[in-house]
């Protein structure tokens, strides 16, 4: 009698629940915001990685709808071949202006960016050095190429180098990849001393600026800025879909790594173009970032707010460090992260669980944005302190 190759599926699903892993959708209606509908009712909205409130701009909207009548809907095809339009190039000319880089590249996601620039830039005769807390998208990126792996302890500048002392006479090129932000946590990178150990044994280093790109820095071009490392020679990954509210991924860096990628890196060849609504979006929240410094400052100050609260009225609450709008505190297990988010969400406040294997300890993640009012950030303070008192 056959063995049904399918059954393992039941049974994987099966040890996911038993594990309080399982995860399902949550559907918001309408706008996005500070407020959001969520299954129908309001909530407040510290969830998102809208940091600047861009997404429900009428502004993007508008580039949006103006570049699908021009357009039309989609690219129809890659851009070496039937997809490329003169938007996309105006982007490009756009993100290496903010990063203040030779030129950029344009992916459909950042997830994609991530994916083909690592297969393209190292394979089987080279090694990858990658933080251990750095996103999926690194992570498959460097399985992707074929290249041996090593992780280094999260941003242990110290465990890298002595890695490197062993391991670097044994392969051809090395590639150092990290996050600047991470995404989970919500601390930074060491950059600068990463750019100081990549250089003293030959290092190509990738820096994703996803949580980055339009909230760090003096003009909001990311952590490099912040760490005053611009013009610093390395890869910078990036996203439009969290602070510039679009869709899409990028690399900035030098003429010829561009160059290079255009021609190597198989999620940009194989992939049909960014759709001309996503790419004029995208081009309109740049222009924004930089005309509009208030918003950034307007962030700071609610991150600012939030975090002192938090001191002052749930010093109970084991918050992770944290240099960004993301702000962590932990929970003992997934069960008890989910009993919050839930607590949470009946108190009208949207702050999901986040669990493993998504990280390594279960925790709350909540996110700032620049459109969030003081008196949202007083009801999750105070929906916190509810929690505190429930929990005992």
């Amino acid at each position: 009698m056959p063995i049904d190759p399918y059954a393992w599926l039941e049974q994987s699903l099966e040890t996911i629940h038993r594990a309080d892993w399982y995860r399902s959708v949550q559907t918001i209606d309408g706008r996005c915001g500070a407020t959001v509908l969520l299954e129908g009712r309001e909530v407040i909205n510290f969830a998102s990685n809208d940091y600047l409130g861009l997404a429900g701009d009428q502004r993007l909207i508008t580039a949006g709808v103006a570049a699908t009548q021009e357009f039309g809907t989609g690219s129809t095809g890659s851009r070496l071949l039937s997809g490329n339009r003169e938007l996309h190039r105006k982007l490009e000319k756009a993100i290496a202006s903010l990063k203040q880089t030779e030129d950029a590249l344009v992916f459909s996601s950042g997830y994609l960016a991530n994916l083909g620039a690592i297969a393209a830039l190292v394979g089987k005769r080279d090694l990858i050095l990658s933080d251990q807390y750095n996103h999926s998208s690194l992570k498959n990126g460097a399985i992707l190429s074929g290249a041996a792996i090593l992780e280094y302890p999260h941003c242990d500048v110290t465990a890298l180098r002595n890695q490197l002392i062993e391991q670097r006479q044994n392969y051809r090129r090395c590639l150092i990849l990290t996050d600047s932000v991470f995404s989970m946590d919500g601390d930074l990178c060491p950059l600068p001393t990463l750019i100081d150990i990549a250089a003293e044994f030959s290092c190509m280093l990738l820096v994703d600026e996803a949580h980055a790109t339009g909230v760090m820095g003096k003009t909001g071009a990311g952590c490099v800025e912040h760490f005053n490392c611009t013009g610093k020679q390395l890869i910078q990954i990036g996203t439009l879909s969290k602070a510039l509210g679009s869709l899409g991924g990028y690399v900035a860096g030098s003429a010829t790594l561009i160059d290079f990628l255009r021609n190597r890196a198989p999620t940009w060849i194989y992939t049909t173009a960014l759709s001309p609504a996503d790419t004029a979006a995208a081009l309109a929240a740049i222009e924004i970032v930089q005309q509009e410094p208030q918003r950034r400052t307007q962030l700071w100050e609610n991150v600012d707010y939030l975090k002192k609260l938090m001191q002052q009225q749930v010093s109970e609450l084991k918050l992770l460090p944290s240099e960004s709008p993301i702000i962590c505190f932990q929970l003992p297990t997934a069960a008890d992260a989910l009993k919050a988010g839930k607590y949470l969400k009946d108190a009208g406040i949207f702050a999901p669980a986040i669990r493993p294997p998504t990280v390594p300890t279960s925790r709350i993640r909540i996110s700032a944005m620049a459109t969030h009012q003081a008196t949202h950030i007083d009801r999750l303070v105070a929906a916190l302190q509810e929690f505190v008192m429930v929990k005992g």
